[in-house]
């Protein structure tokens, strides 16, 4: 668990499923830095680098919308394998807009990054983390994971992160409850209800979802399998459209969606009331190649729909909160 930042402070803690060697290298390698650096949807392009303390990295990101970001890194501190320090943000015009701090450590077969940025002010803090949200900019560090376990396992995964103000055992909950979970899962404009709920190893759910519109209906039917269930710390469970008997049917509106989904949830405390939540999903079973290039594509698709999912749960957790203190 990590101690709570300064106020001026940002920081993000994340494990990699890869060797630490690995990980340093893909940081500091400008040719694997393009294959995964900036928000989705963002390209990278290195004019020079060079990783030395009072070096620099000059590069320019490359918003989907066509804007360029120009930036300039500045080398403070490198310890390799361990420690690297720079100014982040700054052009041949303007100053640097933070510092940051990254530690990497290895924890059995997995990596730790923690990595601090360190604004002038709290306020400036504030500020940038609505940046950083709306930018989608921690997407980032997903991005590095799908990269990592592409490089590793040849697997195409897709992975994103939140942090909820909210105590582990509760964010748990609201994942492992049908009540809870229909209320928050469903795509903005849709309703989901269980038809049937046995949320526990070895059970299934079959659920419904719809938009309720009377000129455009669209009726999902869809179920789960539980496979693991380790609580509050981990979730794992396929998931598969079906027709309202339950056959196996395909995503009404995306045919050569995979049929099977395989779901990981993982719970990491960052603090007493804080805790983030790192889902992975990835094709499961028999695969066709045009299923997993329609999942490859749709990852930006993915990251929208799971932040709007993550935006209703943000809501629920108020008054989940105030009922849980109630009964304390």
């Amino acid at each position: 668990m990590s101690a709570n930042p300064k106020a001026n402070e940002i920081r993000l803690v994340r494990l990699y499923d890869a060797p630490l060697a690995m990980v340093w290298d893909a940081w500091i390698d400008p040719a694997q830095a393009a294959q995964w650096w900036g928000p989705r949807g963002f390209t990278l392009t290195t004019h020079s680098k060079d990783l030395s303390v009072g070096g620099t990295w000059r590069y320019t990101m490359h918003g989907p919308d066509g804007t360029d970001y120009p930036n300039i890194a500045t080398y403070h501190e490198i310890e390799q394998h361990k420690k690297l320090v720079y100014d982040h943000g700054a052009t041949e015009l303007t100053p640097p807009l933070f510092r940051v701090t990254v530690l990497f450590s290895t924890v059995g077969k997995k990596t730790q990054m923690e990595m601090t940025m360190a604004l002038a002010t709290a306020e400036a803090a504030t500020e940038t983390r609505k940046f950083i949200k709306q930018a989608g900019g921690e997407s980032t560090w997903d991005r590095f994971a799908e990269y990592l376990a592409e490089q590793i396992e040849r697997k195409e995964l897709f992975v994103i992160n939140r942090s909820f103000e909210a105590p582990i055992d509760v964010m748990y909950d609201m994942w492992a409850q049908a009540e809870h979970m229909s209320k928050w899962t469903p795509p903005t404009g849709f309703t989901m209800s269980f038809i049937r709920a046995d949320i526990r190893v070895g059970g299934g759910s079959f659920y419904l979802m719809t938009n309720g519109s009377s000129e455009n209906n669209v009726t999902m039917y869809g179920r789960v399998a539980y496979l693991e269930m380790d609580k509050p710390n981990r979730l794992v469970y396929t998931q598969q459209f079906c027709d309202e008997h339950e056959n196996i049917s395909r995503h009404p509106m995306a045919p050569t969606w995979p049929e099977t989904m395989l779901t990981t949830v993982q719970f990491t405390a960052e603090a007493e009331d804080r805790t983030r939540v790192t889902v992975t999903w990835e094709p499961h079973g028999a695969v066709t190649a045009e299923e997993l290039e329609t999942f490859m594509k749709a990852r930006g698709g993915m990251t929208m729909g799971w932040t709007g999912s993550f935006d209703k749960l943000e809501a629920q957790l108020e008054p989940q909160l105030k009922a849980t203190l109630a009964t304390t």
